[in-house]
């Protein structure tokens, strides 16, 4: 299994992308599809077209808004530019199904496409995508909207990735023994802030669930300001990296 950080900012950060992730295993997916992230993407030579999965854990515009210039990319690939893509498959937390398909009916050009487009809301049941397997998990984020976190297992290996999430018993159990856990760290732990989880609760999440290796992402502004890697090392004894845009880390 093998990561690649697409983005490890938020909506609007003055160097890192906001929320994406490569995730290849026996197939190619992306977990969340945030502003600039796109771009990042064609950075890797990974063909964009081959793409054949999107897991989003949640539907706030800084883990989502670049779907739609990738979407309307394939369209044009496809209908244009006489090039062939394998069906694509959404996948998210519950209300996922009527909001894509109200983009797929509203959007200009996107209804019909010349590709199959599969739309899978996900609570807690695993699932496979070819010999990986894939478990969602609800964790808390903000009132009223569904959140899930991943957890991906692969030839032994065991991805986690939290999306957004406070601290949470669900996304502790979630990150049970992982080999790497990337989890929100929007905010230092000297400066907390709302709806996020700050360096230090990311390092006792990674300590109570006995990961191998935390990786800090989805940065704030603020969170450059301060050392988060060491606040997170105060909870947690294990590896820790700060995370960076196109970083990849092979499990």
């Amino acid at each position: 299994m093998r990561l690649t950080i697409l983005g490890s900012g938020t909506n609007i950060h003055p160097t890192r992308a906001a929320a994406g992730y490569l995730v290849t295993t026996d197939h190619t997916l992306l977990l969340d599809f945030g502003p600039r992230t796109l771009s990042n993407l064609i950075k890797t030579g990974v063909n964009r077209h081959q793409v054949t999965h999107i897991l989003f854990s949640h539907f706030h515009a800084d883990h989502f808004s670049d779907f739609i210039t990738f979407f309307f990319d394939a369209l044009i690939y496809t209908k244009h530019g006489g090039g062939r893509r394998p069906d694509l498959t959404l996948i998210g937390p519950r209300g996922t199904k009527p909001l894509l398909q109200s983009i797929m009916a509203t959007f200009p050009s996107f209804a019909s496409p010349p590709f199959r487009v599969l739309i899978k809301e996900v609570t807690t049941r695993p699932f496979h995508i070819g010999e990986t397997r894939i478990t969602p998990r609800p964790v808390v984020h903000v009132p009223d909207l569904n959140c899930v976190g991943y957890r991906i297992e692969y030839k032994r290996k065991t991805l986690v990735y939290s999306g957004d999430a406070q601290y949470c018993d669900s996304l502790v159990r979630l990150c049970h023994d992982a080999d790497v856990a990337v989890l929100d760290c929007s905010f230092p732990a000297t400066k907390p802030g709302p709806v996020h989880m700050h360096a230090g609760q990311c390092g006792q999440v990674a300590q109570e669930a006995g990961v191998g290796r935390l990786v800090l992402s989805h940065f704030y502004p603020v969170a450059e300001r301060y050392d988060v890697k060491a606040q997170a090392a105060e909870h947690f004894d294990g590896v820790i990296t700060k995370g960076k845009d196109r970083l990849t880390i092979k499990l």
